[in-house]
Order: structure tokens, then sequence, then C-alpha cells
């Protein structure tokens, strides 16, 4: 789907604090950029970044990277930044998630926020395409390197069961606190994005998952 080009939007990128043009230049120099040593956490596909404005300025003690491909999505979640008034704990970039690797040393991220991706539903061969297909799980393993985690949430049921199975397949991951409707269940402290709070409005179901890697010393290197 194209974007609309929004006419304030260059003004934003050149003028707003927190977002950060050349992201490579970072790599493995976060905590430089961020001036301390809390935990670094990033959210891929921040869309128009309620969910992690909101994080930010909840956990103060959290350094927190929103990553959107579409650069005038990333403009919109950088204005609701700057209303917000959102600390010096959150950064934002323009970046294809498959290039990952380009912007994060080892060990740099503790925690992956995937929300409500697009599910590539209609062509088996799209399944790749999905930020929980076991391309993108290896990305996310050299990123974390010893250990880490993926928090995720869909309201789509084909990709959420797809999911499972992705994390299910691979080595060293570990899934806890599995909903199959979050807004029923006991689960407290959720942050909802602008999409969620549209269709759980509605009452679909939301589904969510927490996945732990840990990487063992004495394990064999993935294929």
């Amino acid at each position: 789907m194209r974007i609309r080009k929004k006419p304030w939007a260059e003004n934003e990128f050149n003028t707003n604090a927190n977002y950060i043009k050349e992201p490579q230049e970072f790599k493995g120099k976060w905590r430089d950029f961020f001036g301390n040593e809390n935990p670094i956490h990033i959210e891929i596909g921040c869309g128009k970044g309620q969910f992690i404005t909101t994080m930010s300025k909840i956990y103060t003690d959290i350094n927190y990277i929103a990553i959107e491909r579409q650069s005038m999505v990333i403009a919109s979640a950088l204005k609701k930044g700057r209303e917000k008034n959102v600390g010096k704990n959150l950064a934002f970039f323009s970046a294809d998630v498959e290039n990952l690797k380009n912007f994060f040393e080892a060990a740099e991220v503790k925690r992956i926020y995937i929300n409500f991706c697009d599910p590539w539903p209609n062509k088996k061969k799209w399944a790749k395409r999905r930020l929980t297909h076991k391309n993108f799980l290896k990305i996310y393993e050299e990123i974390f390197s010893e250990k880490g985690e993926v928090f995720f949430k869909t309201d789509n049921r084909i990709l959420f069961e797809f999911s499972l199975n992705e994390f299910e397949a691979r080595e060293n991951w570990k899934m806890k606190n599995i909903s199959l409707d979050l807004h029923n269940s006991e689960f407290q402290g959720n942050v909802m994005t602008e999409y969620e709070e549209k269709f759980s409005g509605r009452g679909m179901p939301i589904f969510r998952l927490e996945a732990d890697f840990y990487n063992s010393l004495n394990t064999m290197a993935k294929k």
C-alpha cells in the first residue's frame, strides 16, 4: 500500500532529536547514544508509535528503539512522540527488519516487540515474509547472541498458529504467557497499539505470546 507523503515529515526528520538518520553508525554504541547502561528493547514495525511512546513514558529505566520500514509512517510516530514529550530513552529510525544485524551488535538488544505485523495470508510462498518465520528468528537469535525475548501480538489466528509452530521448531526457544484472548485474560500491564484498540473494540480476540531465547554454550550452532 502506498503511503501518502506528508508535507511536514521532512521537518520532523530534520528537527526531531529522537530520530536517527544513520542508525548503522551506532552499532555497538547505543549505550553511548542513550548515555546509560539500561537494557535496550526494540519494536519492529512501530506504526504510528502509540505503543512504543507509551512504553517509554512508563518505563523510563529502559531504552527503546522504534523501527519502521515506511518513512512516512515513522514520521507520524515521531510526531506522536514529540507531542507526548517523550524523553531521551526513545529513538526512532527507518529500516527493513532484514537488515537488523547492520544496526546492532550481538547481545546489544534484550527484547523485541512485534505487534500486529502483516500476516501475509494469501499465498503460501509469502509465509517467509512473516516476521516470525524461521529466517527472521535466526536474525533475532544472532542479535540476542546468548539470551533475549520476543513479545508478539496479533489479531490473526492463522499467523498466531504459524508463529507458535515456528518458535516450537527452533532450538533454545521456550514460550510462555500464551493467550488466545488477551483482553479477557488475567494478563496485567498490556499497552495497546492503535490497531489493537480498533479491533479489540469490535470484540475481536487478541493473541499474544512471549518467547524466551537462551543459547547454551553446550548446544550446537543452529543450521
